[in-house]
């Protein structure tokens, strides 16, 4: 069956690894990694600090011609040079239709992204700036929560190739679920989206695939079964009691 999804399969060529003690490939859920396959909405890529889900994520991006440090495919540019050879071990699998639109977005370096849209724009062209598909006000003369939302409701828009990394970082829970109703109008237009996180609130999203990056590799998880739901549902169902315990007032 000819797929029409962005990205269909995501595999380690695990035969071109010379060592699995070395980074990346010594991340835990890299170490095992077989592959993966997205849904055709929204993929979600869950797990603790250090498990691998960001650098996963990070060469997913460079994979598909993305920057490292984030922005579109047409940004070209480096401030630190940290990424990983992750993205020359995997193999892509693609669909019959391609993105017309796409946006690799990393929270801990989208100040670096917002700098060099503005480094462009005093640059002497004969288009528009390219702030103005982002809204028309500098993202830095925004709250970083702000920038976020303005990417999502200006820059972003139908049957495109969306990879986020920890999108929520900078978001209040209110902010969070006008991500999550965004996410689902792009998603309704042809759009694929593949997000690292840790918030509860936007994996609930029901039309999408969750996968765990964990020490034994990578399993699809429903959302209900994950520890940051678990967490937060014992913890709002009884702050006091989870307090007590984790503060030994028992």
């Amino acid at each position: 069956m000819i797929s029409t999804q962005y990205i269909s399969r995501i595999s380690l060529l695990r035969e071109k690894v010379d060592s699995f003690d070395r980074y990346p490939f010594c991340l835990p859920a890299v170490r095992s990694f077989e592959s993966l396959t997205p849904h055709p909405k929204v993929t979600f890529l869950i797990g603790e600090n250090g498990s691998g889900k960001s650098t996963f994520l990070e060469a997913v991006a460079v994979s598909m011609g993305f920057n490292p440090e984030g922005g579109s495919k047409n940004f070209n540019f480096g401030t630190r040079n940290s990424h990983s050879n992750l993205a020359d071990y995997l193999r892509i699998a693609k669909g019959v239709r391609r993105p017309k639109n796409g946006f690799f977005l990393r929270a801990e370096s989208f100040f670096n992204v917002a700098t060099e849209i503005e480094n462009l724009d005093e640059e002497p062209g004969p288009g528009a700036q390219i702030i103005s598909s982002y809204g028309g006000r500098s993202l830095h003369e925004q709250s970083h929560g702000e920038s976020f939302l303005s990417l999502l409701m200006n820059r972003f828009g139908g049957k495109g190739l969306y990879l986020l990394d920890e999108p929520e970082a900078a978001l209040s829970p209110q902010r969070q679920l006008a991500a999550l109703a965004r996410i689902h109008d792009l998603a309704s237009d042809d759009s694929q989206f593949i997000i690292a996180t840790h918030s509860p609130i936007l994996m609930a999203y029901p039309d999408a695939a969750i996968y765990h990056f964990h020490a034994d590799g990578v399993s699809q998880v429903a959302y209900e079964d994950t520890e940051h739901y678990q967490v937060m549902r014992s913890f709002l169902m009884n702050p006091r009691r989870v307090l007590d315990t984790l503060l030994g007032r028992e």
